[in-house]
C-alpha cells in the first residue's frame, strides 16, 4: 500500500469512522468521575468536549473537570510534584518512516557515505553514546533517556545483521542496509545499551518502534528481544511511538509505524521481560475527542493487564515546522482549553496509573504549571540534551534546573520531589533551604547542580557545551 504524503491530504475529507458524538450527558459523566466510577468511552468524550450538547469549551464546565481531577490527583498521590535528574541522548536522526507530524528525523539515504554531509543530522558511535553518558553521570545525572530514528543500518546484535543481510532486497522488504554503507556505524542495539548502561545510570530507551526495528525480518517475539535488551543494560521502556491508539488515525500521520496492536504486543513483551514501561498519547493534530478517549481506552487496558506502566505522559502536537502543518492538513496544535482538560480526563480515566505527567517543554513554564491544578503531578525532568521538539518548532528551552523546579513547585503551593525513574525512591526538597539545589538519588550525585551558573547563562544564549560535551 502506497504511504500518503502530507500534500495529498485534505484536511476536511479524512474519512474518520470516529466521531466524538455519544448518547452520555456532560452531567451523568462528571457524577461518574466524581463517585469514583470507571469510566466508559463515551465518559470520557464528554469530558474532554465539556459536553457534546454544545459546540466548543463551556468555562464553567471545564472548570468542573479540572477541579474534580485535582481532587482526585491530591486523593491518590497528594501533593508531591516529582522530578528526574535525566540526560536525553538521541543516537541518530536517520528514519525512513515518514511520520507526518515529525521534523525530528533525516531521510536516511542522506548519512550514507556516498552523499554529500549537508543534511544537518547526527549519528552517534557507541563510544560517544557512552562518553556522552558518563559525562551527565559525573554531574549527578542517574537516568538517560535514548529515543532515535530508525537507521536502516541498526540491528539488535551480530546475529540478526547476519538475518538482514540474507534477507532479499533487504532495503525494500525490511528496511535494511548494512552499516558500512554509512558515514557513521550506529552500532547494534545491544551494543548502544551497553554503552549507555555506564556507572549505575537507569537506562530508559527502545520505544516500541524501535523494538520492532530491533526485531523486523525475524520471528523473534518482543519478550526476547526486550529481554536481550534488558540483558545489555536496559532498565526500562518509553511508550512513546504511541500517538494516538486508534489506526484510522496512525493511516494518516504515521502510516509507515507499527499499528496499534504492533504497539500494544511491543509494551506487553517489555513488560514480560521485567521491565517498567510509561505509557504516552501525542494529541492535537487530525484526532477527534472520541480517538483520545480511545487511546485512553487501550492505555488503561494494557494497565489491567500488566501492571507495569509508571507513568502517563500526554504529548501536545507541537505543529511548527511538521509536514501536517507545512502542507496545510493542520492549522495548529491543540488550544490551553484542550490541554487542560486532557490532562484532567487521563487522570480521572486512568484510575490503575499513578502518575500524569506535564511538560514545560511542550507548553512552557507559565501553563505547565497550571496542568499542575489539572491532574498533573510529575513535571520530567533536567533533559540536559533535547531535540525532538526543539526540531519541530519548540521554544521553551532545553534544560531545566533543580533550583528552577524548587522555585516553580513551591510557588504554586506544592512540595518539591526528586525521584528515580520507577518513582520508588523519592526526596523531599525544603524550598526554604540553603540552594543552589541539585540531585542526590544518583551514583554520584552529591548535591552540586548540573550546570554551573557560567554554562546555564552559556546554555540560554545558545553557545554552551552540549550534554556531548
Amino acid at each position: 500500500m502506497s504511504r500518503p504524503s502530507a500534500a495529498s491530504l485534505d484536511p476536511d475529507d479524512l474519512g474518520f469512522d470516529h466521531h466524538p458524538e455519544t448518547d452520555q450527558s456532560f452531567e451523568n459523566a462528571l457524577a461518574n468521575a466524581r463517585d469514583g466510577r470507571r469510566l466508559s468511552v463515551d465518559d470520557a468524550v464528554e469530558l474532554l468536549t465539556t459536553g457534546t450538547d454544545t459546540e466548543g469549551i463551556d468555562p464553567e464546565r471545564k472548570e468542573r473537570v479540572l477541579e474534580l481531577a485535582d481532587r482526585r490527583r491530591a486523593e491518590e498521590v497528594g501533593e508531591e510534584v516529582t522530578f528526574v535528574a535525566n540526560l536525553n541522548n538521541n543516537v541518530t536522526t536517520a528514519c525512513n518512516t515518514g511520520c507526518l507530524f515529525c521534523n525530528f528525523k533525516d531521510t536516511a539515504h542522506r548519512f550514507e557515505a556516498d552523499q554529500a554531509d549537508d543534511h544537518g543530522g547526527f549519528t552517534k558511535t557507541p563510544a560517544e553514546s557512552r562518553e556522552a553518558v558518563r559525562a551527565a553521570v559525573e554531574r549527578g545525572v542517574y537516568e538517560v533517556t535514548s529515543v532515535s530514528g530508525l537507521h536502516p543500518g541498526f540491528a539488535l546484535n551480530d546475529e540478526h545483521h547476519e538475518i538482514l543481510r540474507a534477507t532479499d532486497d533487504a532495503a525494500k522488504t525490511v528496511n535494511y542496509k548494512p552499516p558500512e554503507r554509512y558515514t557513521t556505524d550506529p552500532g547494534t542495539y545491544v551494543e548502544q545499551m551497553d554503552a549507555m548502561s555506564v556507572d549505575g545510570v537507569h537506562l530508559h530507551s527502545m520505544t516500541p518502534e524501535e523494538a520492532y526495528h530491533a526485531r523486523r525480518g525475524t520471528d523473534w517475539s518482543y519478550e526476547s528481544v526486550y529481554e536481550t535488551l534488558a540483558d545489555a543494560g536496559l532498565d526500562s521502556a518509553p511508550g512513546t511511538a504511541a500517538e494516538i491508539l486508534v489506526d484510522e488515525v496512525r493511516d494518516v500521520i504515521c502510516p509507515g509505524k507499527i499499528d496499534t496492536q504492533g504497539w500494544m504486543d511491543a509494551m506487553e513483551g517489555a513488560v514480560a521481560a521485567g521491565l517498567d514501561v510509561t505509557a504516552t498519547i501525542m494529541y492535537g493534530h487530525v484526532e477527534n475527542e472520541m480517538h483520545r478517549a480511545l487511546h485512553l481506552e487501550k492505555v488503561r487496558e494494557l494497565q489491567d493487564r500488566t501492571g507495569g506502566v509508571t507513568e502517563f505522559v500526554p504529548l501536545s502536537f507541537i505543529h511548527e515546522r511538521t509536514p501536517l502543518y507545512e502542507h496545510g492538513v493542520v492549522e495548529g496544535g491543540a488550544s490551553d482549553d484542550e490541554d487542560e482538560l486532557l490532562i484532567a480526563v487521563s487522570r480521572l480515566f486512568l484510575d490503575n496509573v499513578e502518575n500524569v505527567q506535564t511538560s514545560w517543554v511542550k507548553y512552557g513554564d507559565e501553563k505547565a504549571l497550571k496542568t499542575l491544578s489539572c491532574g498533573a503531578n510529575d513535571f520530567m525532568g533536567t533533559i540536559l540534551s533535547e531535540e525532538i521538539t526543539k526540531r519541530a518548532g519548540g521554544r521553551f528551552g532545553e534544560f531545566r534546573s533543580f533550583d528552577d523546579y524548587v522555585e516553580m513547585v513551591a510557588s504554586v503551593g506544592r512540595t518539591p520531589v526528586e525521584r528515580s525513574t520507577d518513582y520508588r525512591t523519592k526526596r523531599e526538597i525544603d524550598p526554604t533551604g540553603e540552594g543552589p539545589f541539585g540531585p542526590r538519588l544518583g551514583p554520584k550525585a552529591d548535591g552540586t547542580p548540573l550546570l554551573t551558573r557560567e554554562e546555564r547563562s552559556e546554555r540560554a544564549a545558545g553557545r554552551g557545551a552540549t550534554a556531548d560535551d
